[in-house]
């Protein structure tokens, strides 16, 4: 509920408070007065886009402040939680427009963007009028509003999570089909990779042996010669251990005081024959490791060049053959599997789709039924509105599948019977538009709204009994909450609970807009002008009085 609205320098008005209450409150005056610079200035600190030069002429600047009162659980509060604002049960906004352009906004005394006042604003006031284009009129809102007047929200917050699930079932089996088809494209080469590496199978560290083996072979003609030669330098006849032994004979044989002073020699020459016989054993192990036929040298040459042959071939390391195998074949089982696991995600996409498909309809059988519904209590509306041959009609029909379901919802009328029936904003003249849309707003509120509604000269075409029924339908709109309507129409400012006067001044020859509440005497100076324009007569406001 909008509470309090101070503006500052905007446009005629110099400096102006204004104090607002529930229930219906009428503003008036003369055409020109400058009502719809209140307008714009609740516009303009609620985010929306309208005039651009709104500073007063003189002023640097201009200001507008409006204090809403929150109820418990208000939409509003979510916006404030989600844009980090701290959250009141009172919400103050405040915007300022310098003389250069330049605006800016605070919400609750924090800083913020125009886009934050806008969301704010969706959840705080609705502006109708004859033009109006941002609510009732605007034919891509009807579905909402039918929805809102049935109750559907539950049913709408299933069917969106039953879209998120179709759409991501359908998504999972687009990949999939796309990563099959690109292996199925290379399956005939995956074939014959897989069966050509598994054929030669080589292991990680197989290159490095092979080639060490390869050089080993290499090199054997020369290094058994040197062997032996070095076998034969230790045990042939001349050899080391043979010249050894003897010496050790010899040195054995000698006795006496020679033999002792030889002990020391002798032990020497035994730990030496044994050495020599040590290493002359570890040569002729050597000389038979290195035992091999060209045939294997053949094959261990034509093992290593296959495996570097692989290696180039498929453009990875010769260590990396296996898991490059290893992988290869892991999509060779992904096209063997492949017919399976799309078979499971084109049952799971088809069962998605079937549940959507499910409850969009059912919305949809809800949203015919609920159709009817608001035609018959639109219809009981425009009755007294002097309208009763008009015909409302609900028009739900097949639209796009989406997160809300299938339908398209459009509000059409037919201004006599007979007559043919079009989109509510075209058909319709002023006054039988204003009345349309009054009835509307009655069905589609229910007698409550957590929003501040403002009616911009609603009334404008109507007169007389007419009048009088719009009157009374806003009155009855602000039992549930909070109405502004700006209004020519005496009987429609009569039915007012608050009412203010808008009145344009000249002082030291500057032209100015002012507001001013009104007390009962007053009112009826007010509506008996609004009946009888400038001169007011006794008889006026004996008519005011009866109104009021």
């Amino acid at each position: 509920m909008l509470r309090a609205l101070d503006i500052r320098d905007i446009l005629l008005i110099d400096h102006l408070e204004l104090s607002f209450e529930a229930g219906l409150n009428v503003l008036t005056g003369e055409t020109g007065a400058g009502k719809s610079i209140l307008l714009d200035s609740l516009g303009f600190v609620l985010g929306w886009r309208g005039r651009a030069e709104l500073v007063r002429a003189g002023a640097q600047q201009g200001e507008v402040s409006a204090v809403f009162e929150l109820p418990e659980g208000h939409a509003a509060l979510t916006v404030l939680e989600q844009a980090g604002i701290p959250q009141s049960r009172e919400l103050i906004l405040r915007r300022i427009n310098t003389v250069d352009g330049r605006k800016s906004a605070w919400v609750n005394d924090r800083r913020c963007s125009g886009e934050v006042l806008r969301a704010l604003s969706e959840h705080l006031v609705e502006l109708h009028g004859q033009n109006d284009d941002r609510g009732l009129l605007n034919p891509r809102g009807h579905r909402s509003l039918l929805d809102e007047f049935a109750g559907l929200a539950p049913k709408l917050a299933e069917l969106r999570g039953l879209w998120r699930a179709k759409a991501e079932a359908a998504r999972a089996l687009s990949t999939a089909q796309a990563a099959v088809m690109a292996l199925r494209a290379e399956e005939e080469y995956l074939r014959y990779a897989v069966a050509e590496l598994d054929a030669l199978a080589p292991q990680a560290g197989e290159d490095a042996e092979l080639d060490a083996r390869r050089r080993q072979m290499q090199s054997a003609d020369k290094l058994r010669g040197d062997l032996d030669r070095a076998l034969s330098g230790l045990r042939d006849e001349k050899g080391a251990e043979d010249s050894a032994a003897k010496a050790l004979r010899w040195l054995e044989s000698a006795g006496g005081e020679v033999g002792e002073m030889l002990t020391e020699a002798v032990d020497a020459l035994e730990r030496g024959l044994n050495e020599l016989a040590l290493a002359a054993d570890g040569v002729e192990q050597t000389l038979r490791a290195m035992e091999f036929s060209p045939a294997d040298l053949e094959a261990c040459e034509e093992r290593l060049f296959a495996i570097r042959g692989l290696a180039r071939k498929y453009e990875v390391l010769p260590d990396a053959l296996a898991t490059h195998a290893d992988a290869l074949r892991q999509k060779l089982e992904a096209v063997d599997a492949s017919d399976a696991q799309l078979g499971a995600l084109e049952a799971q996409s088809a069962a998605a789709e079937a549940a959507y498909q499910a409850a969009a309809e059912a919305l949809t059988q809800a949203r015919h039924v609920a159709a009817a519904k608001l035609d018959t209590a639109v219809m009981a509306e425009l009755a007294p509105l002097k309208m009763e041959r008009a015909v409302f009609t609900t028009e739900v029909s097949a639209g796009e599948a989406g997160p809300e379901g299938q339908d398209a919802v459009s509000f059409v009328v037919a201004t006599n019977p007979g007559a043919p029936a079009g989109p509510l904003a075209k058909i319709a003249s002023g006054g039988e538009l204003s009345r349309f849309l009054l009835a509307l707003k009655v069905c589609l509120t229910g007698g409550n709204s957590d929003v501040t509604l403002i009616f911009d000269e609603i009334d404008r075409g109507v007169g007389g009994a007419t009048a009088d029924a719009v009157g009374r339908r806003l009155r009855a709109l602000g039992e549930g909450g909070q109405v502004l309507v700006v209004t020519h129409s005496p009987q429609v400012a009569a039915l007012g609970e608050h009412h203010w006067r808008v009145e344009k001044t000249v002082k030291a020859g500057q032209t100015l807009s002012t507001v001013k509440p009104l007390d009962r005497h007053a009112r009826v100076d007010e509506v008996a002008r609004m009946i009888s324009g400038d001169s007011i007569t006794e008889e006026a406001r004996a008519a005011a009085r009866a109104l009021l």
